[in-house]
């Protein structure tokens, strides 16, 4: 069953921040450079990843060794991403930025390609600005995924086979995401649209959310919920 819907409401302030918000950094293009990161795990069980990306593109997927490895790739020096990270106990905390001036176009690159630990109970907050991001998350150990949308593309693939329950946010912006969700697990979904569309695919409506016939009668259940911006987002179970 597929259901599209679009409703005309106000600008959200959000989706207007996106479109303002961007400080130009007119710093001209200079060779390729690389850095890499590597956090280590240490005894960490639980983490809270924050991703915050204005321009560029993301790639984030598992199968690190240690919390959290990759690459950085750029050519605009004052664009080095900052990298913090702090532990309590069993609990760890990471957070990756660019730089607030960032403004793509001409010969500017800037790419991110990271790698999370399958194993660490993960709250992860991604914000992509403009550009593309694709985050592979089906292989990790979700608790809980916020997604903001800037004016780019976000592809955000969660098939895999999850052993818990995890929530799932999105929040429009002026781009498109396409979300491909998993498959033996309950799905419940509540979507909202702002100026763009909203397409949902595999779900059955209920009311005012979507779900599968496996909501609530397998052990593991996933919680989408979805507001629009002025650009299209697609649900495909």
């Amino acid at each position: 069953m597929q259901v599209s819907f679009s409703s005309k409401v106000l600008l959200s302030t959000a989706a207007f921040s996106v479109l303002t918000a961007c400080q130009f950094d007119t710093s001209p293009p200079g060779p390729l450079r690389e850095t890499s990161v590597n956090i280590d795990r240490g005894n960490a069980e639980r983490a809270q990843v924050d991703l915050d990306m204005g321009a560029g593109e993301m790639t984030v997927s598992g199968g690190a060794n240690e919390l959290v490895q990759g690459r950085f790739s750029f050519n605009v020096p004052s664009w080095e991403p900052k990298v913090d990270s702090t532990k309590s106990g069993s609990r760890a905390i990471v957070r990756i930025m660019q730089p607030n001036k960032h403004h793509m176009g001409g010969n500017r690159q800037y790419k991110w390609d990271l790698q999370l630990n399958n194993d660490v109970l993960l709250d992860l907050a991604a914000n992509c600005g403009a550009g593309r991001a694709t985050l592979d998350l089906g292989e990790l150990a979700l608790r809980h995924v916020q997604v903001h949308m800037g004016a780019g593309e976000v592809n955000l693939d969660l098939r895999g086979t999850p052993e818990h329950d995890y929530e799932v946010e999105i929040a429009g912006g002026v781009g498109q995401a396409t979300v491909h969700l998993p498959r033996g697990v309950g799905i419940w979904a509540e979507a909202r649209g702002g100026l763009g569309s909203i397409n949902v695919t595999g779900l059955e409506k209920q009311d005012n959310h979507w779900q599968n016939d496996l909501y609530d009668k397998e052990k593991v259940n996933v919680r989408i919920k979805v507001e629009g911006g002025i650009g299209e987002i697609r649900l495909i179970g």
